[in-house]
């Protein structure tokens, strides 16, 4: 699987997608290293197409000292830059986890909780409810 390592402070504003910025996968520690991988990005894009609407990502590339913080799990697919967490406008986590399953039916994690759905594009199948 492709990652693709980028500088916040000089390429935060570089598009990734029609509608996603390298800045919006940033770790919230305000480190200027960047990793995302360009799978994650298309299934993103496509959630974005299905639905129409926003797409806020909560929650993508973590460093690993945080995601110990948040307390995220020790693998955390967060870590690698194949990870985001996201909230859809006006949809809910278990529809926009429905889809998500559409376009990766026999790989990727998909996670549903309250307010948003964890979303991975590991190369194993993974689902569960937080």
């Amino acid at each position: 699987m492709t990652v693709e390592v980028y500088s916040k402070s000089k390429q935060g504003k570089q598009k990734l997608s029609a509608n996603f910025l390298v800045r919006e996968f940033a770790c919230k520690d305000k480190s200027d290293v960047v990793f995302v991988s360009p799978e994650l990005v298309q299934v993103l894009q496509s959630i974005r197409d299905h639905f129409g609407k926003t797409v806020k990502i909560n929650s993508a590339y973590r460093t690993p000292p945080y995601n110990k913080k948040v307390k995220g799990t020790i693998y955390s697919q967060h870590q690698y830059g194949t990870a985001a967490d996201i909230k859809v406008t006006g949809v809910k986590p278990n529809e926009v986890a429905a889809f998500a399953n559409t376009l990766m039916p026999n790989k990727g994690g998909i996670g549903i909780y309250e307010n948003f759905t964890h979303i991975d594009v590991r190369e194993t199948k993974a689902r569960w409810n937080g």
